[in-house]
């Protein structure tokens, strides 16, 4: 019996036999050089490409919609959107046309170096999407190529895909009679991937590192998406302790969706907000259907990042007026860009920084890109007219930075007020708590705030020094430890002390222990991706909030985070054993 120790991604238990698949190398292309009176040829190839890809996508969303719902199944919007996207489609055209090269390596090409962009960006749901463009290659240089990608339609009965990586395509392409789980060496927990197979209720557990190498075609697998356990293997009595765990994780399933119109109010009466974190606009009619009530944490890079070019303070506006409008008189809190550490800033930079993660990012690259950050502050203005509007400042590390940064935007409004232009004087101005630093300060920041939201992201891993993408140490990434509780903790009391708001709206708010360990230390805000809405009020509405602040201030008091793991998941599963049954506490 082989026990190896993953991340999970997906929720579940189930037992099969392994269906090894090798590693696609196809995305190699190396560069071929074409005639130049070829060229409109070889465009004309690449269109046709271009277009039956869409059409697969377009089927394969309509598919997949009644199965997996909207959330899962937009990801081929986005697809389908990438491959309407003239700053994609310009320089792989731009390639065949000037530089005579064949459309599959002007695809390669392209998209490979946009990949490298988003992997190098800080924020992890940008280097979600690389999966999603390796994806695009692959389909496109089918395309090309005249070759069916290869289909797993075929495996057997109850079969468990053991992979190098999958695709976001490739995981929503399983045969779901016969395909049950997936492990890959690879991966993370904000992968489009993951997405899809939560979506599909397909157990799965990544970044094993080595699994591919150790696992052999037929062997019988034990895959705990719960835990992030997967057993080569197993004796008699394991085999027969999971599938009682499958049995007991059945009957106690209950349906979350009827949660969604729910208000979110623990059992003894305090209520609690839940907001959406959003990249793209589009999200919010899920983030409502879901009970969502408003955005509690707008990403902004997106503006940057899919362009060849800045975006205008129009494009800006544009973006902010039209999630106005969805939101219907929600509120919406936009974050200033938190770019720096990823190739988009890097390349541009003469000498790129040895360490960007901890060089000029987020609110230091901005006040020294002024023109940047002024346009930006200009349209979240003139958007406030509009609507309930928030901005909240990333990264700050210390007060000097939050007050340059608002200098800036009362500097807009002056210019606006100047113009005859509207917007709203009394916008709330916050900022987030990313970093010990500002944890630690939070006394001094909050006299001069309206309002903290706590990033966890961030908190964590600059606090435990853990890279929580990285699969040999994503095991140490832990919000539940005794030294980030003290620091929200702090945060909260501040906020209190002040009469501040304060939210979460890090990943880590949609675990239900960590959610009930937020209320037990007074955060009465959440802010989570609209796909673990319902799960987090079903939780919410089972918790009694002074049992939370008991708990929280016990786990605080521990000397190790498996301590405080430990007690937290026991606790909270005699309270609320429907969510936390089978569940390990990250």
């Amino acid at each position: 019996m082989n026990r190896i120790t993953g991340i999970p991604v997906s929720k579940g238990l189930v037992i099969g036999r392994v269906y090894l698949m090798e590693q696609d190398r196809s995305l190699r292309v190396g560069r071929q050089q074409i005639a130049e009176e070829d060229a409109p040829a070889q465009l004309e190839r690449f269109e046709l490409a271009r277009r039956a890809a869409i059409a697969d996508l377009d089927a394969l969303h309509e598919e997949s919609t009644g199965e997996m719902g909207e959330e899962a199944a937009k990801i081929f919007l986005f697809h389908i959107g990438a491959l309407n996207d003239p700053s994609i489609l310009t320089p792989i055209r731009s390639m065949i046309e000037t530089e005579h090269v064949t459309p599959e390596f002007a695809t390669s090409f392209t998209l490979k170096k946009l990949a490298d962009r988003f992997a190098k960006h800080p924020d992890s749901t940008f280097q979600s999407k690389v999966d999603d463009l390796r994806d695009l290659a692959s389909r496109l240089l089918s395309k090309l190529s005249g070759k069916s990608a290869a289909s797993l339609a075929a495996v057997a009965e109850n079969t468990i895909i053991v992979a190098r990586d999958l695709t976001p395509t490739q995981t929503a392409g399983f045969n779901r009679q016969h395909v049950t789980g997936f492990v890959t060496d690879l991966g993370g927990r904000t992968s489009h991937t993951a997405i899809v197979a939560g979506a599909l209720s397909l157990p799965a557990v990544v970044g094993t590192k080595d699994i591919t190498a150790q696992a052999r075609d037929g062997q019988t697998i034990i895959v705990d998406g719960n835990k992030g356990t997967v057993i080569l293997d197993p004796d008699h009595e394991t085999i027969e302790q999971y599938k009682i765990m499958i049995q007991t994780a059945e009957e106690a399933r209950i349906s979350l969706h009827e949660l969604a119109s729910l208000p979110a109010i623990t059992t003894d009466g305090e209520e609690i907000e839940l907001l959406g974190n959003i990249e793209f606009a589009d999200e919010i009619t899920h983030l409502m259907d879901e009970g969502g009530q408003g955005v509690g944490l707008f990403r902004t890079e997106f503006l940057y990042l899919t362009g060849q070019t800045a975006p205008t303070e129009e494009d800006h506006f544009n973006a902010y007026k039209r999630c106005i409008e969805m939101l219907d008189g929600k509120p919406l809190t936009i974050r200033t860009i938190d770019l720096g550490a990823d190739k988009y800033t890097q390349k541009q930079e003469e000498t790129p920084e040895r360490n960007p993660f901890l060089g000029l990012r987020s609110i230091r690259y901005s006040l020294q890109n002024q023109k940047m950050f002024r346009t930006q502050l200009r349209a979240i203005l003139r958007a406030s007219a509009f609507g309930p509007v928030k901005v909240m400042f990333p990264l700050i590390t210390n007060i000097t930075e939050f007050r340059s940064a608002r200098y800036f935007l009362h500097e807009e409004m002056e210019e606006l007020a100047e113009e005859g232009v509207e917007y709203n004087p009394n916008i709330d101005v916050g900022m987030m708590v990313e970093v010990p630093a500002a944890a630690l300060m939070a006394s001094a920041f909050a006299r001069e705030v309206d309002f903290f939201s706590v990033g966890t992201n961030d908190l964590v891993q600059y606090t435990l020094a853990v890279d929580r993408t990285n699969e040999r140490v994503a095991s140490l990434y832990t919000p539940i430890h005794p030294a980030v509780l003290r620091l929200v903790r702090d945060v909260a009391r501040a906020a209190r002390k002040r009469e501040i708001p304060v939210s979460c709206c890090g990943q880590s708010a949609a675990d239900p222990a960590f959610a009930a360990l937020l209320i037990g230390m007074g955060v009465r805000t959440l802010s989570v991706t609209a796909s673990s809405l319902p799960l987090v009020k079903r939780t919410i509405r089972a918790l009694d909030s002074k049992k939370c602040e008991r708990i929280a201030k016990r786990a605080i008091g521990f000397d190790s985070e498996a301590e405080a793991s430990s007690y937290v998941f026991n606790r909270l599963r005699k309270i609320v054993p429907e969510v936390f049954d089978g569940r390990s506490v990250r």
